[in-house]
């Protein structure tokens, strides 16, 4: 799928033509470097590889400037593969935030933000064991039992526990895109997506 690499502003909302209130996250996606243009005589597949955001001079291998140098560009800090451009794309040419359109539905994939360690009540939505009252001690957000004694005498794998939660990549299907800046590389998108504010994501159409 084609499609491009963002930062995630924040959030905020706007009202539609009906004087509806609808939250949204807004993004700067793009301007986008194409880094490099895989095909399938060379590489087996055909793909355009994508950099977004410069990097610094002190934090760059020289390996990672020879790359950029043969697309006449800095160094950028996020590169990503995609697949499905109906352009046809050179090294060095740029995609900017028009590549989407007001009203279509894209898919938005990023780290989500890192919770720590957790108990299942918050990681899994458990409803925590028996009452607050009638002689209950102290387990209101206990998982309860994990599994039986003599037989299997054992706790199965992927049994629900507590645990670090979050800082995973997560994948947002199908939200709408309300508005395209085109002069400020702002997508505007409904509801939200994952991360924290100014980290990566992938817009995917």
């Amino acid at each position: 799928m084609s499609g491009l690499i963002g930062k995630k502003i924040g959030m905020t909302s706007i009202f539609d033509e009906s004087g509806k209130n609808i939250p949204c996250t807004v993004i700067q996606a793009g301007p986008c470097v194409v880094t490099q243009v895989r095909t399938d005589e060379v590489d087996g597949y055909s793909s355009i590889q994508l950099g977004f955001d410069d990097k610094t001079e002190k934090s760059t291998t020289k390996a990672a400037k020879g790359h950029a140098k043969k697309a006449g560009t800095a160094v950028k800090t996020k590169v990503v593969e995609f697949q499905g451009f109906d352009q046809d794309l050179k090294l060095g040419d740029t995609v900017s935030v028009d590549h989407f359109e007001e009203g279509e539905f894209v898919d938005v994939s990023g780290i989500s933000k890192g919770k720590g360690f957790q108990g299942v009540v918050k990681r899994h939505g458990f409803a925590g064991v028996g009452q607050a009252t009638h002689g209950q001690h102290n387990r209101l957000r206990a998982p309860g039992s994990i599994g039986a004694a003599s037989y299997p005498a054992r706790v199965f794998k992927g049994m629900k526990m507590a645990g670090r939660m979050g800082g995973e990549n997560v994948k947002v299907l199908n939200l709408r895109v309300l508005k395209v800046m085109t002069d400020k590389n702002i997508l505007l998108v409904k509801g939200c997506v994952p991360g924290h504010n100014n980290s990566y994501v992938i817009i995917q159409k």
